[in-house]
């Protein structure tokens, strides 16, 4: 291809074009003139690698261009972190406008024509090997991320909220100080990982920040910096796998993310017993579920909030007791009580105001039963 004068000419001005390489992206890229001095070396480098394989593939006809290690290797793997491609691709044009500039002084008439075809041809096969560069370095910093992501999802189902978890959690953008919630469901059939970079896309279309993984076949997501939590629940639910999708009680930052995981496995777990289930359910409307099923904090819970304000009042307990394990109508409750039906109807008011349960709606008066029972297996009514 080129001839041996040409490319001693072209070898012996290697340094000069350097610097005229770098002069022109000092005075044409505000972005190099950003860079720290590190940084402007690293991009130095790039350039004079660049000009040094140009020459050497200029010299071998019989070879085809293998840049990326000749080029991209001079500099550091975190050149890729401070410069973008669109910021390479400008280094990449920069240079070779000055090596084209300097064609005219380097090369006879007779030879110009080669040499500008070849420099057209070689700054084609930089470019590639930019996008190369970028691309493998995205695909290295997207498996790192999803193992760091996996560790950190770990870390906090263990209540291992510490300050080296912070800031792995901080180094994966996640930026919510507010409220956060955690959803739990089976995990896709199929590909998996595929499966998690969807949700994670989902997620941050609608302005989410997400951590999530997978725990043998169930999927766990952290989801915080929505407005509005429940929202965001619905609309990452049908990323999830077949099944029930549970979503926590809303906490207040990281550290109570252990707390709300364990209530939404809770919930997944019993999730099965309430067939009409919604999608996603919230781990608070399946405590009676949960309780059938051994969960102490939901035992807690519904004896909490339902028989032991009851026993304060002994005709709302009376009567809750009667409408719901012995006549479930407002008139056969008032002949057995002896009391008006009225009288009757303000007791179930009053019961539904205080436990957040109302007697004559299915789903609340399951529940209450439920809790009243709870409370008495407890002792409560001997306590009373």
């Amino acid at each position: 291809m080129g001839t041996t004068p040409e490319i001693a000419l072209l070898t012996r001005a290697t340094g000069e074009l350097t610097t005229a390489a770098t002069k022109r992206m000092e005075e044409t890229l505000p972005w190099f003139r950003e860079l720290g001095a590190e940084e402007r070396s690293w991009v130095s480098l790039v350039a004079q690698a660049g000009i040094t394989a140009f020459i050497d593939w200029f010299g071998s006809p019989q070879d085809t261009p293998a840049l990326t290690s000749d080029v991209f290797g001079a500099a550091p793997r975190d050149l890729a972190r401070v410069i973008s491609l669109e910021q390479t691709v400008d280094l990449v044009r920069t240079t070779v406008g000055v090596v084209e500039a300097a064609i005219e002084r380097l090369a006879t008439e007779a030879d110009q024509p080669e040499l500008r075809l070849a420099v057209l041809r070689y700054s084609r096969e930089i470019a590639f090997s930019a996008a190369e560069v970028y691309a493998r370095a995205a695909e290295a910093r997207g498996a790192w991320d999803a193992r760091l992501e996996a560790l950190v999802v770990d870390a906090l189902l263990r209540d291992e909220v510490d300050e080296p978890v912070l800031g792995r959690v901080a180094a994966l953008g996640w930026s919510t100080q507010g409220q956060v919630i955690v959803l739990a469901g089976a995990a896709p059939i199929g590909d998996p990982e595929g499966s998690l970079d969807v949700l994670r896309r989902a997620a941050d279309h609608h302005g989410l920040d997400l951590l999530t993984g997978i725990h043998g076949d169930t999927l766990l997501a952290v989801v915080g910096r929505g407005s509005d939590l429940t929202k965001a629940a619905r609309l990452l639910a049908p990323h999830f796998g077949p099944g029930p999708v549970v979503a926590s009680e809303p906490v207040s930052g990281l550290a109570l993310v252990p707390r709300a995981a364990r209530s939404a496995l809770a919930g997944l777990r019993a999730a099965w017993g309430w067939a009409d289930a919604p999608r996603p359910v919230a781990a608070g409307d399946l405590l009676p579920e949960r309780a059938l099923a051994g969960d102490r904090e939901a035992i807690d819970a519904l004896v909490a909030s339902i028989h032991r304000p009851l026993l304060d009042d002994a005709a709302l307990y009376d009567t809750a007791c009667t409408f719901l394990e012995r006549t479930p109508s407002l008139e056969a409750t008032a002949r057995t009580m002896f009391i008006h039906p009225n009288t009757v109807r303000y007791r179930l008011r009053r019961v539904a105001d205080i436990t957040g349960y109302s007697p004559t709606d299915a789903r609340g008066a399951f529940t209450l039963r439920i809790g009243l029972t709870l409370g008495r297996l407890a002792g409560d009514d001997l306590l009373a």
